[in-house]
C-alpha cells in the first residue's frame, strides 16, 4: 500500500490509543476505590466487592487490548479496522440517538456523524483498501 495516510485517520488512531490507554487506567482505579470501599463494608461482604473488582478490571483490560489493537489497525490501514470502526461508530450514532432524546448527547451524535462522514470518504476507503485509489490530476501541460 503506497498511500499516505490521511491527516483525520491519524487522529483517529491516536483517540483510539487514547481510550485504550484509558481503560488501562480504569483498571488501576476500580483497583483503588474497590479497596478503600472495602474498608468500609461489613467483612462479608468483603468477597463481593473483590469480585465486581476483578471482572470490571478483566472487562477493562480486554476493551483497552481490543482499542489498542484497533488503533493499530487504523494507523497501518487495515481494511478490518476501518469496518470495525464503522461498526462502532454506528452503534454509538444509535446510543447518542437515545441520548439526544433526553436532552443530552448532541455533541456525541454530531462527533458520531462526522466519523461515518468521514470514513466513507473515497480517498479514507482507499486507503484502507475498501475502494479505488484516487485520481491522480492530470500531469501539468508541458
Amino acid at each position: 500500500m503506497g498511500m499516505e495516510r490521511p491527516f483525520g485517520v491519524t487522529i483517529l488512531a491516536i483517540l483510539t490509543a487514547i481510550n485504550g490507554i484509558i481503560s488501562f487506567g480504569l483498571v488501576a482505579f476500580v483497583g483503588i476505590i474497590f479497596a478503600w470501599i472495602g474498608e468500609f463494608v461489613p467483612r462479608a461482604l468483603t468477597g463481593l466487592f473483590a469480585i465486581i473488582a476483578i471482572v470490571v478490571s478483566v472487562v477493562a483490560v480486554i476493551f483497552g487490548l481490543i482499542y489498542l489493537l484497533l488503533a493499530w489497525g487504523l494507523w497501518s490501514g487495515k481494511g478490518w479496522a476501518w469496518t470495525i470502526t464503522l461498526i462502532l461508530t454506528i452503534l454509538s450514532l444509535f446510543g447518542s440517538l437515545i441520548t439526544v432524546t433526553s436532552g443530552i448527547g448532541i455533541v456525541s451524535l454530531i462527533i458520531d456523524i462526522l466519523i461515518l462522514y468521514y470514513l466513507t470518504r473515497p480517498h479514507v476507503k482507499a486507503f484502507f483498501g475498501k475502494g479505488p485509489p484516487p485520481e491522480m490530476p492530470p500531469p501539468p501541460p508541458p
